[in-house]
């Protein structure tokens, strides 16, 4: 998998570049490292399939030690996300999200528990999202959404990231 493009929401890449490059570069080495299997999926259409994309960083993040943790709470999607150090990843394949709002809950509650300090979301490419099962958020429509709420929309630093085979 590639990272395509990167968003910064109240200066989360910079905090990550100044106070935890290390970890950036894992959370980058994760992403290339994950492989992108196109198979033929039971949905209509879909070339690949958004679990085995998951699977794929997230076995990627385990190898790495980041430590896997439940979901913040209900309207944190579907999986669990990770946790190094003082940054949050999550990556979004298959789960639909119903708001923006949605999508940066989990982070918001470690961030306000002073847990976190960053975090980064993974995200499909809309190249990507069409080729795979329909509902799937994907990364150029939640940018979107993110600069539509404003500046200060989640209160969190976040790193969002966009990613294609």
């Amino acid at each position: 998998m590639n990272i395509l493009e990167t968003h910064s929401h109240l200066n989360g890449p910079e905090y990550l570049h100044v106070h935890e490059p290390r970890l950036w570069d894992d959370v980058r080495e994760a992403v290339r490292d994950a492989r992108a299997v196109a198979s033929c999926s039971r949905e209509m259409n879909a070339r690949y399939a958004a679990h085995e994309i998951q699977a794929a960083i997230q076995s990627q993040l385990d190898r790495r030690r980041w430590l896997r943790h439940p979901p913040a709470s209900r309207t944190d999607g579907t999986g669990a996300g990770y946790l190094k150090g003082r940054v949050r990843v999550k990556p979004r394949f298959g789960d639909p999200i119903s708001s923006s709002l949605e999508l940066h809950a989990g982070h918001m509650a470690f961030f306000v528990g002073d847990v976190i300090d960053v975090g980064v979301e993974f995200l499909p490419m809309k190249a990507l999202q069409q080729d795979m099962s329909s509902g799937v958020a994907y990364y150029e429509g939640e940018l979107y959404n993110l600069i539509r709420e404003g500046r200060g929309v989640p209160a969190v630093p976040l790193v969002s990231v966009g990613v294609a085979p």
